[in-house]
Formats: structure tokens, C-alpha cells, sequence
């Protein structure tokens, strides 16, 4: 399990990296894809399967339609590819600074970081994930829907932003 979370943690870190050092959408979308498939992967193994399919259910079913949208906007005719020379010298880069910032902090700091949820509780009835979905709804259900009133809020300002010279989605009839 240890080699697999490994693998995930790897794959998040080039996915981000591939986010950040590509100036195109269009293949921008495919590194958002990658962080949220090995984001999920992690929270996988540390024992969160249901945290795990909610996020990557709302964010690549809710997110990922309006970064289509704004992409479809901003079309380009010649966008930058992975192989051409900035996105490669922005990949170098940020991998180099990943690389900097690992070996200032290797010590001892993953030696506990490998335990899941469920094996911290002796005889648990739940699984570890369980126990905060419930409270989630519990206490936090207001936050949940101020949560979505601002994203949807949100949606209608980039709509409205990006409709330009009464034509797209919002003009007035």
C-alpha cells in the first residue's frame, strides 16, 4: 500500500506541475484530470473511499464543465503544446523548485504518515470516513449551501462577463 500511495503522491506533484507550467487550456484539462484521479488515489489508501468518490464526482462533474466552458471561450488557433520551449522551461522549473523543497524538508516527517483511518481506532464500529460525512451534514450543512449559492453565483458572473456585446448564454431577449 505504501508504494501505491507513493505512486499517487508522485503522479499528483507532475499533474500539478503540468497545471501550472502549461499556458493552454486545452491541455491544462488533461492535468486537472490527472490531480483529481491521484488526489482521490491518495485519500483512497489513508482510508477516505466516500470523501474520495464525492470529490472526484463534484469536481470533475461540476468543475470541469465550466473550465470546458471558459477553454471554448479563449480559443486559441496555435495554443502551446507540452513539447515546445517555454512550457518545457516552466516544467524544469517547477520540478526543480518540487525537488529544492523536498530535500530541504527530508527527515522524519512521513515515518507516521502511512496509517489509514481505520487503523487508528481500536474495535471501531465506522469506517473513518463515515463519522465525518455525518458530522458534515450535521453541523456543517449551512456552510454546504453557502457553498453552493457562491459557486452559482459564480457561474452567472463568469457568464455574464464573458458574454460580450449582448451575445452568449445571458442576453436579454
Amino acid at each position: 500500500m505504501t508504494y501505491a500511495v507513493s505512486l499517487f503522491l508522485i503522479g499528483l506533484v507532475l499533474g500539478l506541475v503540468a497545471v501550472a507550467a502549461n499556458p493552454s487550456p486545452y491541455f491544462a484539462a488533461l492535468g486537472l484530470v490527472v490531480v483529481a484521479g491521484m488526489g482521490c488515489g491518495v485519500l483512497v489508501g489513508h482510508g477516505g473511499p466516500f470523501l474520495s468518490l464525492v470529490l472526484f464526482l463534484i469536481y470533475l462533474g461540476g468543475m470541469l464543465v465550466v473550465f470546458a466552458y471558459s477553454a471554448a471561450l479563449a480559443s486559441e488557433p496555435y495554443p502551446e503544446i507540452w513539447g515546445s520551449r517555454p512550457v518545457v522551461a516552466y516544467t524544469g522549473v517547477y520540478l526543480l523548485a518540487v525537488g529544492v523543497v523536498c530535500w530541504v524538508f527530508w527527515g522524519g516527517w512521513y515515518e507516521g504518515s502511512w496509517v489509514s483511518g481505520d487503523e487508528l481506532v481500536e474495535f471501531s464500529v465506522f469506517r473513518g470516513d463515515i463519522g465525518g460525512v455525518g458530522e458534515m451534514y450535521a453541523s456543517g450543512g449551512w456552510m454546504l449551501m453557502i457553498g453552493a449559492w457562491v459557486l452559482l453565483l459564480t457561474l452567472f458572473v463568469v457568464l455574464e462577463l464573458t458574454r460580450g456585446l449582448s451575445r452568449g448564454t445571458l442576453r436579454a431577449v
